[in-house]
């Protein structure tokens, strides 16, 4: 069975349309997402709803937990973006939909094992809020053992929207390096992450998802309508114009 495995949408309904458009275009039909499905972008009510609607499951990701309780360390663009993502969900005029969507956010999990891995959106030590950087494999070996302690075998995550594998040597290899895809095996501990379908920051500004077909997870690229999301953004005082212009660049 093939299992999308997508994350940090952050807002971006166009980008997360895309996407969803091309899962099905495949035959997928589970889906999964590794959080921050709002924050940043002009759209949250829109992601929240569809990532309910077509996701089997979804995790709690830094800028969900900003919105439902308290932003903490954000710069100030992605703090003002946490509070007017908070009055957005609060002004639908529909009751209903309102609290399933304050719900949804309050029943996330911070972690899940589930297809024999193990599932979370920052890293193993620290779910929510812990960055893993390509860079830590050189500058932070320490951290990178001591993150690897705490992996079992296979683990996915998301949160630095840059999309590539982790081994416990330590290395990281981008897509491009692997050919597009990386098997997973029983000889080595692996972090996979699927980079970010809203936000990518690894220089390249197309949709950012990760299929798993057994033991292969392949990375796919999706190009949508980036112009029409800085337009958006641009039109909503709340929302520092860099949110938008960044998405040129995959920055």
């Amino acid at each position: 069975m093939a299992i999308a495995i997508i994350s940090d949408i952050h807002g971006n309904v166009d980008a997360l349309q895309t996407v969803l458009a091309d899962i099905e275009g495949r035959g997928i039909s589970t889906i999964v997402c590794l959080g921050d499905m709002i924050g940043y972008g002009p759209n949250p009510r829109e992601c929240l709803d569809l990532v309910m609607q077509k996701c089997a499951w979804a995790l709690m990701g830094n800028h969900d937990f900003a919105v439902m309780y308290e932003p903490t360390s954000f710069n100030t663009s992605a703090e003002s973006a946490a509070f007017w993502t908070r009055q957005e969900l609060e002004r639908e005029p529909d009751a209903t939909a309102r609290n399933k969507r304050w719900q949804f956010l309050g029943s996330l999990k911070v972690r899940l094992r589930f297809e024999n891995a193990q599932w979370l959106h920052a890293s193993p030590r620290r779910p929510i809020n812990e960055y893993i950087f390509p860079d830590d494999v050189v500058t932070a070996p320490a951290k990178m053992a001591q993150i690897f302690d705490r992996v079992e075998r296979h683990c996915f995550v998301g949160h630095t929207h840059v999309p590539g594998v982790f081994t416990d040597e330590p290395d990281f290899y981008p897509p491009d390096e692997l050919g597009g895809i990386y098997t997973l095996n029983e000889r080595e501990k692996c972090i996979v992450n699927p980079g970010s379908v809203g936000q990518p920051r690894d220089r390249d500004p197309r949709a950012s998802y990760v299929i798993l077909d057994g033991s292969q997870a392949r990375f796919i690229r999706i190009a949508y309508n980036v112009q029409a999301v800085i337009d958006k953004i641009k039109a909503i005082p709340e929302l520092s114009d860099f949110l938008g212009l960044r998405l040129l660049d995959g920055r």
